[in-house]
């Protein structure tokens, strides 16, 4: 319980912060860093605090969620604004940080937010220092210390010392770690008899203890509280101790730290406790819980940003077996790899492992332009075509859906591919809905690879909503001109860096020119090429292969690749037999996750409306009835049925 924020990170390193141009957001304040870093290390994890009703609350409350903390006592307060904290990094030593928390939302919470019965249900009830500052948190800090005192929950407290949150120093002296003050130092030591874990830096310890001398800060600490006592000791690790303080401080239990150069220790400390707590709650060896600790604030403290920072149990399992050849662990592609392919979709979602998706696909720009032309209709009407294809696929969905509730069969999520050049009214309405929604990157029809906002692709993806996934067509061939293929794959390749800068997933759509031969591992040679230089797409978007085809595509994505979110089956024009048999192939093949289907879908109804022989009304019922029947062609393959008889019914005729 505690500090619930967000963090404006500058992205400008080495500079003032009053130099800094451009800001990155996160999650912030202490406690609820750890709560995402417990999360993500497999604990169950609720935070208790505070955010306002209004932009900033809601992203803190919807960005726990999705790292799976409840938000059951996550109270919004109607009347005050979710804390800000401005970040910077300058140098190794010097990291300002200016804090907005005056009347802020978390520093509201009461006595009354504080439930007995959800502190009992907990091992552990974590509590942040900075609570105890103001009388109406410390209330309630008391308050949920004593109901987790008498449930048997054990109470940790997370010493988290900032002087100017206790209005010692002036308010632009945020970084500020230690300012001795008697006041604070008693408030701290009339807690500590109520707490099982203490943890804190070596200053922490020193305002707890009331002493500049660390053993005797420590020994007081004791005097106070049987807690075991972790201090932190930044790169030399930590030291623990379970019972008295030895006369020699190295005499505790000694974690040693991680050989790593410190990129920012903003957040490292709330790695750590993160860490602390994945082996102490379950009761593991204290040296191990203690080595999980170490572990995390050495992969954080690498790294830009607090919450985001935090690893999953994988990563860090990873990193404790096979350490890093890099002191600099954020130029780790490996462990950078798993931390991202482990943190995307997490803890469920259209980015999950395991995700299905039904994807309508209508980022066509090339061929409806022609369509148009044809039909003596100007480029002007395909945006409002395209906005008649998003309301088919939500209601086709929708329908289909409701049709089916209650189905044990997992439902696909709904999807689309529209693109920003007709189609960005929809791209600007469906962003910030449950939608998946995947951008075209590629300027149609090129080959050699062309980017449709030019050779900075990076640039451009900075001004693209992280939720839009990055889709790029590469029509390539294993054995195509060495010249023509390495320029193309590096163009790939800068595309998936910038994807990694930006936090975009990538979707890479790949298909061999038609006028190449073709053979069942025409598909699994082009993607290990493309493995090969480095790029590991989140998705891939493939024609449907046949039996052999699925069987080398597996092996490749399995040696290079075991965290790919899976293969989405495209349509190019296939008839619904086609699709189906597809479907079909593809049925017993967990790397296939779902389709992304356009022209299939809506070819006849966008030839008709141009030509003026369909309605708006028209355009709607006729693609979503077709999406709709896609859907269940889906699921039938999947359930292993035979696939369902035609039906004439529109949606108009069954909209819920």
């Amino acid at each position: 319980m505690g500090r619930a924020a967000v963090d404006l990170y500058g992205e400008q390193i080495g500079a003032r912060l009053e130099d800094v141009t451009t800001f990155a957001k996160y999650l912030g304040g202490s406690p609820t860093n750890t709560a995402v870093g417990a999360a993500r290390l497999g604990l169950a994890v609720g935070l208790v605090s505070r955010v306002g009703d209004e932009h900033n609350g809601r992203f803190v409350r919807e960005t726990l969620q999705r790292e799976g903390v409840d938000t059951t006592c996550l109270a919004t307060d109607p009347q005050r604004l979710t804390a800000l904290v401005f970040l910077g990094i300058k140098d190794p030593d010097t990291f300002p940080l200016l804090f907005y928390r005056q009347n802020c939302a978390d520093m509201a919470l009461c006595e009354d937010d504080i439930d007995p019965a959800y502190v009992a249900s907990a091992r552990a009830l974590v509590v942040s220092g900075t609570h105890l500052s103001q009388p109406g948190t410390r209330a309630a800090c008391l308050k949920a210390m004593q109901a987790a005192r008498d449930a048997g929950t054990q109470v940790v407290l997370d010493i988290d010392y900032r002087p100017v949150l206790w209005g010692l120093t002036s308010p632009g002296l945020g970084e500020r770690r230690y300012v001795a003050s008697d006041a604070v130092s008693a408030q701290l030591q009339a807690v500590l008899p109520l707490c099982d874990l203490v943890v804190g830096t070596e200053e922490e310890i020193h305002i707890a203890g009331g002493s500049a001398d660390t053993g005797a800060a420590l020994r007081s600490v004791r005097s106070h509280s049987t807690a075991l006592i972790v201090m932190k000791r930044g790169p030399m690790g930590c030291v623990a101790f379970p019972e008295a303080i030895p006369e020699r401080l190295d005499d505790g239990v000694a974690g040693p730290g991680f050989p790593v150069e410190v990129f920012n220790v903003l957040g490292a400390g709330d790695a750590f406790m993160a860490g602390l707590l994945r082996g102490w709650v379950r009761g593991e060896p204290l040296a191990d819980s203690l080595r999980y600790a170490n572990a995390c604030g050495a992969i954080v403290v690498s790294r830009h940003g607090c919450a985001p920072a935090m690893p999953s149990w994988e990563e860090l399992s990873h990193f404790l077996a096979h350490g890093s050849p890099h002191r600099r662990l954020r130029e780790d592609v490996a462990l950078e790899h798993i931390h991202r392919s482990t943190t995307r979709g997490r803890p469920l979602g259209p980015h999950a492992a395991g995700a299905t998706l039904a994807i309508l696909a209508f980022d066509h720009r090339a061929q409806l332009e022609e369509l148009a032309a044809r039909h003596g209709a100007g480029r002007e009407r395909i945006p409002a075509f395209k906005a008649l294809v998003a309301r088919a696929a939500e209601h086709g969905h929708a329908v289909e859906r409701a049709l089916h509730a209650g189905d044990d069969l997992a439902f696909p999520h709904p999807g689309v591919i529209v693109d920003g050049r007709y189609g960005s009214a929809e791209l600007f309405r469906l962003t910030g809905t449950p939608c998946w929604i995947a951008r075209p990157v590629e300027r149609p029809g090129s080959r050699p690879l062309a980017f449709e906002d030019g050779d900075n692709v990076g640039l451009a993806l900075r001004t693209w909503p992280r939720e839009q996934v990055v889709k790029c067509l590469l029509a390539h061939h294993p054995d195509d001109a060495p010249a023509l293929a390495a320029e193309q794959i590096a163009r790939v390749v800068s595309l998936a860096r910038a994807c990694h800068e930006t936090g975009h997933v990538l979707l890479l759509e790949l298909i061999p020119p038609r006028d190449r031969p073709q053979a069942s591992d025409t598909l699994a040679r082009g993607m290990a090429q493309i493995y090969a230089a480095g790029v590991r797409p989140d998705w891939w978007k493939l024609p449907p292969p046949d039996a052999a085809g699925w069987g080398a595509i597996g092996k490749v994505v399995a040696q290079h690749d075991p965290h790919c979110l899976g293969v989405l089956l495209l349509g190019m024009e296939a008839s619904e037999e086609q699709l189906w048999q597809g479907f079909v192939a593809a049925a017993g093949e967990p790397l296939c996750r779902g389709f992304a289907v356009g022209r299939t879908l809506f070819a006849d109804a966008a030839a008709a409306w141009f030509a003026g022989q369909l309605n708006d009304d028209g355009v709607v019922a006729e693609v979503a009835t077709r999406y709709q029947r896609l859907i269940g062609l889906w699921r039938s393959a999947r359930a292993g049925a035979a696939a369902p008889a035609p039906t004439t019914r529109t949606t108009q005729e069954i909209a819920p």
